[in-house]
């Protein structure tokens, strides 16, 4: 019965700011690895950021210093706040679950996804 819902996305200009949230219900977040992907059109799933159950977190370099990944364990849900937008941000935004105790950094390795949240960054 795992479940993940994005909200969130939307439409900003350039040089703003946006927070993902992701609620996850059925499983317990603490013991989780949990990341955000993206996939622009055309595009393949691109790794974003990562929070491991260690309390670890991880970057592509594409974002760093400028995205946020979060947890918020007694709400079980996690969040990506986004500042610094730019165009090349534009893409539908994945929350994935892995129940696995590596930090993965590929699509294939997680286990649960959610359905995705629009973020469209505007000149």
């Amino acid at each position: 019965q795992v479940q993940l819902v994005e909200s969130g996305g939307g439409l900003v200009q350039a040089g703003g700011s946006l927070k993902l949230s992701c609620a996850v219900s059925g499983r317990t977040l603490s013991r989780l690895t949990m990341a955000w992907f993206r996939q622009a059109p055309g595009k393949e799933h691109e790794f974003v950021a990562a929070t491991h159950r260690s309390e670890t977190t991880y970057y592509a370099d594409s974002v760093k210093g400028r995205f946020a990944i979060s947890r918020d364990n007694a709400k079980n849900a996690a969040y990506l706040q986004m500042n610094s937008l730019k165009q090349e941000d534009t893409a539908v935004y994945y929350c994935a679950v892995d129940t696995s105790f590596i930090l993965h950094r590929t699509p294939n390795n997680y286990d649960y996804w959610g359905q995705g949240t629009q973020v469209t960054v505007s000149l």
